[in-house]
């Protein structure tokens, strides 16, 4: 066995855990009935919003944690869309 065989194996373990982990999230019924399928949305009050637009206006130019806070905005409407 080659020294380096272990590290092929990892790059062709990639792949099949990729889509074992895929598949598992097909399994999810589409009718929208399935355990899981739609994540609950948490309410924020109004006093919550405004303080977090505050904290985020106060964040430094070009901050990563805006683009995470996009990111988190899409989900929630996904979420929210699939009730």
């Amino acid at each position: 066995m080659k020294p380096n065989a272990r590290c092929w194996r990892l790059r062709h373990a990639a792949p099949l855990i990729a889509m074992l982990w895929l598949s598992a999230c097909a399994m999810v019924g589409f009718e929208g009935g399935g355990l899981g399928a739609c994540p609950p949305v948490v309410a924020y009050s109004r006093a919550e919003q405004v303080q977090a637009a505050a904290e985020v206006e106060a964040l430094p130019e070009g901050a990563v944690v805006v683009r995470m806070l996009a990111d988190y905005a899409v989900m929630r409407e996904q979420a929210r869309a699939c009730r």
